[in-house]
């Protein structure tokens, strides 16, 4: 027998969905035919899988060691475990709270992995809940941490992850009511000395993973403020307003001034990834976290100088 103390992590979730997370191997018939035979009961008593469980719910399995852990996914023999101990990405947290923890993400890491053995933001996330001493094993396997905003593969700047149910929950709710400001400083080609407001509709090529202008497509809004320049590049602050993929990359790129080193909507010229970077986070209370410039983002005539001294609005 087997039994599971449902901690924070798991209150709030159906008890079949709970199940099927610490037995994704099983199926969804071996786990309901348990279900109603009593082998799998919550708070000793007969359950039926819709049951809403609670912190600090009995789960009980009455299996084999054999059964669940033939059912049971191995993290230490995961493909991303072995792959993490070969990355030489090391990332410190710029904030970390109970609920969630806030990278500065360099660019060349992916956000999240697009094959199984890729290191990714998500990876290196779990890792480090796990050497920290935050997470364990088995509590992933009935809860997995996980980032709140992507950044492409080589923007670099801030990534939000949530530690905990409630941090994800929290940190998804004040993304789609738009009251945390995402700010990015990009390097774009030309002189721009006039800040502006860009609005459009784009709808997203999955096979090419470009976006393209489209009347019916998805709503977007990018603000932007020149902070200096040299006449041939421009330093910008840009916020998004909504916030869809290239959204910043097209908008910038849509009115003549692409970011520099941008090989889809732009020349690819004068850098080796797209000059982009989310620099500040501001939380409706006025709290700010921010990232510092990448090198490849400080040129002697551009550098905004000090976070600090940007202003909150566009």
């Amino acid at each position: 027998m087997k039994e599971l103390i449902a901690g924070k992590n798991e209150s709030g979730q159906r008890l079949d969905k709970l199940l099927f997370k610490y037995l994704p191997d099983a199926g969804k018939g071996f786990v309901y035919k348990m279900i109603r035979k009593k082998n799998i009961t919550l708070n000793d008593s007969r359950c039926e899988g819709n049951e809403t469980v609670n912190e600090g719910d009995s789960i009980k399995l009455w299996l084999s060691d054999e059964t669940i852990a033939k059912f049971s996914r191995s993290e230490s023999d995961s493909a991303e475990t072995v792959s993490l101990h070969k990355s030489t990405y090391k990332l410190y947290p710029l904030y970390e709270d109970d609920d969630i923890i806030v990278f500065n993400k360099p660019a060349g890491l992916l956000s999240q992995k697009s094959k199984p053995d890729d290191i990714s933001v998500n990876d290196i996330l779990i890792k480090y809940l796990i050497d920290s001493g935050q997470l364990s094993a088995e509590q992933l396997k009935t809860f997995r941490p996980s980032i709140c905003n992507r950044l492409d593969r080589n923007t670099s700047g801030i990534v939000i992850c949530g530690k905990s149910l409630k941090g994800l929950q929290d940190m998804a709710f004040v993304l789609k009511d738009r009251s945390l400001h995402k700010d990015y400083i990009a390097v774009v080609e030309g002189e721009l000395r006039t800040a502006g407001s860009l609005k459009g509709y784009i709808t997203k090529d999955r096979l090419r993973n470009i976006v393209s202008d489209d009347e019916n497509g998805e709503y977007i809004e990018t603000e932007y403020r020149p902070l200096s320049t040299d006449g041939n590049r421009s330093f910008l602050m840009v916020r998004l307003i909504t916030g869809k993929t290239h959204q910043i990359r097209f908008h910038l790129a849509s009115c003549g001034h692409p970011i520099v080193g941008d090989r889809k909507y732009g020349s690819g010229k004068g850098a080796s990834r797209q000059l982009l970077h989310a620099f500040r986070i501001t939380f409706k209370d006025g709290q700010c976290i921010t990232a510092d410039l990448p090198e490849d983002m400080k040129w002697e005539h551009g550098n905004p100088g000090a976070f600090e001294d940007l202003p909150l609005k566009i």
